[in-house]
């Protein structure tokens, strides 16, 4: 079941995210999630939805805008991260169909995917999504050890 995200689901959503942040290049962020920084996000102006079942949280979705300034409002970006036992499930195409309507409805033209060059089934999972690759911006990101691309992604709502 897909549902909007509470502050009680802070915790969950900051193991998933942590396990991504710690253990792969997915994400270019080296710091951890708090509960707390969590709970901002859910609490703040962007929209951030779960997918639950049995009460136990097993993936979220958020958007956002793309960029700063009034040119860019009708362009969002978005963070999808599934817990790995829901994986290959359909539980993200279901939570990235949701997150699109959502926005589409509230007025985003486009939706962007920023993902890591190195991980080849985000890339795939988007394109199966209805997403192009626009760009690849090279080395943009730095994990790890290494420079990783960035390829940027987009879809039209």
């Amino acid at each position: 079941m897909i549902r909007p995200a509470t502050t009680a689901d802070a915790p969950a959503i900051a193991a998933i995210w942590n396990g991504y942040i710690r253990d792969t290049t997915i994400t270019f962020n080296p710091d951890q999630k708090s509960v707390a920084d969590v709970s901002a996000l859910i609490t703040g102006a962007d929209p951030c939805l779960v997918w639950q079942r049995d009460g136990d949280v097993f993936g979220f979705a958020r958007y956002f805008q793309f960029r700063g300034g009034r040119g860019y409002a009708h362009t969002a970006e978005h963070t999808i991260l599934l817990a790995p036992t829901a994986q290959g499930q359909g539980v993200g195409r279901a939570l990235m169909d949701a997150i699109c309507v959502h926005a589409a409805r509230n007025g985003m033209h486009s939706m962007m995917a920023g993902v890591s060059g190195e991980n080849a089934a985000g890339i795939a999972f988007h394109a199966a999504c209805g997403f192009a690759t626009v760009g690849i911006v090279p080395e943009a990101g730095f994990k790890f050890g290494r420079w990783i691309d960035l390829v940027l992604m987009q879809k039209r709502l």
